[in-house]
């Protein structure tokens, strides 16, 4: 029976320093990540035992904390693909298809990077800022996310995204969620998140 498994990055640990450090995505994937994909697979494992013996559950409680960690799981599993190493520093821009959508939908780059980076600051508590792609306007749309599953576009499709709980950046930003988001920039990559949205369109 198949079941979720916590990805591997496409670069090391230490590959996105200075920007976030080796100890901070160490602990993020490996910890946090690994938390919701075994939490995931213990509650799907809860499910398939509770069928098999005909016993009751409390549903509501059980596919509330299950979308919340197949959400958390999917969410970061885009999340690293979101990054790449950057060793220069220099913030790199879109290009391609998806710098055309972008300036097709924000007119410039400049207004899209602020309106992503004023939605992963204004997340109240824990969540996450995406770029999504709607299938019905064949738009670019920024959403935000609370914690792993709420405000969700169904059927849309997420380009990019940033999270901004604590857990992703306390280690090296202590609680200057800006700087954080402010770095973000420095590491996107915009190859793949092409990539994403060519197969789109």
């Amino acid at each position: 029976m198949k079941t979720y498994t916590l990805p591997k990055l496409n670069y090391s640990y230490k590959d996105l320093e200075p920007f976030i450090s080796e100890q901070q995505l160490m602990l993020h994937h490996s910890k946090h990540h690994a938390a919701y994909v075994n939490n995931a697979n213990n509650l799907l494992t809860k499910l398939r035992e509770a069928r098999e013996n005909s016993s009751d559950l409390d549903m509501k409680a059980i596919l509330k904390e299950l979308s919340f960690n197949i959400g958390g799981h999917v969410l970061h599993s885009i999340f690293w693909d979101s990054m790449c190493p950057n060793k220069e520093g220099k913030e790199q821009k879109p290009y391609d298809l998806i710098e055309n959508a972008i300036l097709k939908v924000f007119k410039n780059y400049d207004r899209f990077k602020s309106e992503f980076s004023k939605t992963a600051l204004s997340v109240e508590g824990s969540g996450w800022a995406a770029l999504c792609f709607c299938p019905i306007t064949q738009e670019l749309f920024v959403a935000q996310i609370e914690k792993h599953s709420v405000n969700l576009y169904p059927s849309f499709d997420i380009l990019m995204v940033l999270d901004v709980w604590e857990h992703a950046y306390y280690l090296d930003y202590k609680n200057n969620r800006a700087s954080f988001i402010d770095n973000f920039w420095k590491i996107v990559n915009w190859e793949e998140i092409n990539k994403k949205y060519s197969e789109l369109v």
